[in-house]
């Protein structure tokens, strides 16, 4: 399909505004993709609506789209949902206004993560009014579900791309990155997480006759004095030491003379590549069944792994993205991996991936906003990055064989 005159150029900044003004809080499409798909079709990209649900979850819409059939195939991943804006009235500008306003681009999504969609979609318009596709290929992988349960959106597509025979060679995911300032640290990796729940059985009674009863409460909190006192590491060449955090302590008990029969804590621990999600549920469970034991008590523990930490070991592709944002800048980014979780941590499974995105001081904030000048920079990074893909393609395809 042939580039129309109506897609080219793309203003990011225009564009960022045009999506804000979607109201896409998760699940609601809000418009957003079909304006994105609108614009890519523009492009000569082949869009695919992915409409996922299962029983108990709302469906959601999502959006994979590639322009090129040749490998490789330098995929850009995100989402159009975001969360809910609070109340509208505290916000200076209305959350999806969509307002530029003194150099500012304002709106729920600004930054989190409207406005590096924004800066790829004219990036990669730009590369392909200059240089086609002969290179190799350009997708899009954008979900409506990141910002809820992230049940129906990446992770299926992912699937779906895999029985479609869809292959992804590099991905660059537009999370907001940066703390203060466009430039200061790309995403090689993330910690893992996973949420436990540690519950003490034991029998109600009256307050006055202990002996009759037996109270959870004790033993609840020895074992999480116990995993409390756990150092999991020290932190790794990529990565901090790992942490547990105990979240909350729930009796649910509101008379002020009966021992409760139940209380439960949660915990959730994120970590970092000296540990898996199951090492660190065995640890628990060790440990929560050695106090047990002690105190001839029931505690039990069941646990969800959310995702498993990885890290993209540093190498041409990083290298890539590193020297597009110092070309631009004139700064060296960080290498990091802080944070919490992305749909980074599914991609991982199929081709080396890395995030690199606006700043994210004002994300899921009152007055989300970014500066219209970083949504430009990013646009510039974007498109050193995709010229130096394709140009490089022979590297980045040896890197992904040698990574497996």
């Amino acid at each position: 399909m042939p580039v129309t005159d109506k897609a080219l150029p793309i203003d990011p900044v225009a564009f960022a505004a045009e999506l804000i003004r979607c109201p896409s809080v998760t699940p609601a499409e809000g418009g957003a993709l079909d304006l994105l798909e609108e614009r890519l079709t523009a492009l000569g990209f082949t869009c695919h609506r992915l409409p996922f649900e299962e029983p108990g979850e709302d469906r959601v819409d999502n959006l994979y789209a590639r322009i090129g059939t040749a490998a490789p195939n330098l995929c850009f991943a995100g989402h159009t949902d975001v969360v809910p804006p609070g109340n509208a009235s505290d916000w200076q500008v209305g959350p999806f206004e969509g307002t530029v306003k003194d150099g500012v681009i304002w709106g729920r999504g600004a930054a989190d993560m409207k406005g590096s969609i924004a800066a790829f979609a004219a990036a990669a318009a730009a590369y392909i009014k200059a240089q086609g596709t002969e290179a190799g290929s350009i997708s899009f992988l954008i979900t409506g579900d990141e910002e809820g349960p992230a049940v129906n959106g990446t992770v299926k597509m992912l699937d779906w791309l895999d029985r479609h025979n869809e292959q992804i060679d590099h991905c660059v995911v537009g999370e907001p990155t940066n703390p203060h300032e466009l430039g200061e640290m790309i995403k090689i990796g993330r910690r893992g997480s996973v949420n436990m729940v540690i519950t003490a059985q034991g029998k109600q009674g009256h307050v006055a006759y202990p002996h009759l009863a037996d109270n959870p409460v004790p033993h609840l909190v020895a074992a999480l004095a116990a995993l409390d006192a756990l150092e999991l590491d020290q932190g790794t060449e990529h990565f901090q030491p790992s942490n547990l955090e105990i979240t909350t302590v729930d009796v649910a008990n509101e008379a002020t003379n009966v021992i409760p029969a139940t209380a439960r804590a949660r915990i959730n621990i994120r970590f970092n590549d000296r540990h898996t999600g199951q090492s660190l549920i065995d640890l628990v469970k060790n440990t929560v069944s050695a106090v047990a034991a002690k105190r001839d008590a029931t505690l039990t523990v069941s646990a969800k792994i959310s995702g498993e930490s990885f890290v993209t070991q540093p190498g041409p592709f990083v290298d890539l993205i590193a020297r597009s944002v110092e070309h631009v800048l004139g700064r060296a980014p960080e290498l990091s991996t802080t944070g919490g979780t992305s749909d980074a941590r599914f991609i991982k499974n199929h081709c080396p991936v890395l995030e690199f995105g606006l700043v994210g001081e004002t994300m899921h904030k009152v007055d989300e906003r970014v500066p219209a000048h970083d949504v430009e920079q990013l646009t510039a990074i974007y498109r050193r990055l995709i010229d130096g893909y394709f140009a490089e393609a022979a590297a980045f395809a040896a890197e992904k064989q040698s990574r497996g």
